[in-house]
């Protein structure tokens, strides 16, 4: 079953350039590795060998799934998103009901997640509990250690 993920236009060029670098760079040197270690000696002796056809079947498995990835990946229309309720690439202010901290986060695709820069994958606890909610409403989401209320002050697109 394909597993459709929405990104936006710099996390799917982020996406190609990692499976471009994974091709043309590391592809060649596990190569070579593998060309340096048979040069050694006896195969079946040679730990180094091993380790390179290893490295290389790694390697394979993690541009397959890149690919994979890019082969179901979709490009969001961020002008075509609604503002009135949270959705994927949803910028979102929100006020923790318990403490009073306001905060804000941008919604993205799980690849693209990144908590220092305030971005939260639509994937996680907190990013499920928001989807689809509108402003003045509450979300109440389940965490290991309890339940958030995070009121959603402003739902904006960058």
């Amino acid at each position: 079953m394909s597993n459709v993920s929405y990104y936006t236009a710099e996390g799917l060029k982020k996406l190609k350039e990692e499976l471009n670098h994974l091709r043309d760079v590391e592809r060649p040197r596990a190569s070579q590795a593998i060309a340096d270690a048979r040069d050694k000696g006896d195969l079946s002796e040679n730990a180094e060998y091993d380790a390179a056809k290893e490295a290389q079947g790694h390697l394979e498995l993690k541009i397959a799934k890149l690919e994979e990835t890019l082969a179901n990946a979709r490009l969001i229309d961020e002008s075509q998103l609604d503002t009135s309720k949270v959705l994927v690439l949803s910028t979102v202010k929100l006020r923790n009901k318990q403490n009073g901290m306001e905060m804000t986060y941008t919604l993205v695709a799980e690849s693209e997640a990144d908590l220092k820069a305030g971005k939260i994958s639509v994937t996680s606890p907190i990013g499920k509990g928001l989807l689809g909610k509108k402003v003045g409403e509450t979300a109440e989401i389940k965490v290991p250690n309890g339940t958030l209320k995070l009121e959603i002050l402003e739902i904006s697109r960058k």
